[in-house]
């Protein structure tokens, strides 16, 4: 029997048309820019801040419009949840700024549809240091 290319992507798109998923709405994945903070910023913990993304250009239909923002330092830190479970089109969402160790290599990650990660910033003000 010779395999064929050909034949295995027909069969393959037949399948995925006969599915039950083949009914559902397409949608479409979402990666807003993280506006704030930035590559400038410095929080201070136990201060109330903003988190920033750019929703302006989000497609009608959003995969996944709930939203999570962890904060992690440098790449070995457990993430910290920040905020979940907000509309990810709200395009902003306050937080407090944790008592965490003064350091400038803290990013926001952000979920929702997909993920985005902002540059490192700072944080200071907690009395806690390395």
């Amino acid at each position: 029997m010779k395999f064929s290319i050909f034949a295995a992507i027909t069969t393959i798109v037949a399948a995925v048309s006969a599915s039950p998923l083949a009914g559902l709405e397409a949608r479409d994945v979402f990666v807003p820019p993280i506006t704030s903070p930035n590559a400038n910023t410095t929080w201070i913990s136990g201060q109330t801040t903003m988190i920033t993304w750019d929703t302006s250009n989000h497609p009608v239909n959003i995969t996944n419009k709930v939203g999570l923002i962890f904060l992690r330092k440098g790449p070995s830190m457990t993430p910290l949840i920040l905020a979940e479970k907000f509309d990810i089109l709200l395009g902003s969402i306050p937080i407090q700024v944790p008592n965490v160790v003064e350091a400038n290599d803290y990013a926001i990650v952000l979920f929702g549809d997909s993920g985005n990660i902002s540059p490192p910033f700072s944080i200071t003000g907690s009395g806690i240091s390395f």
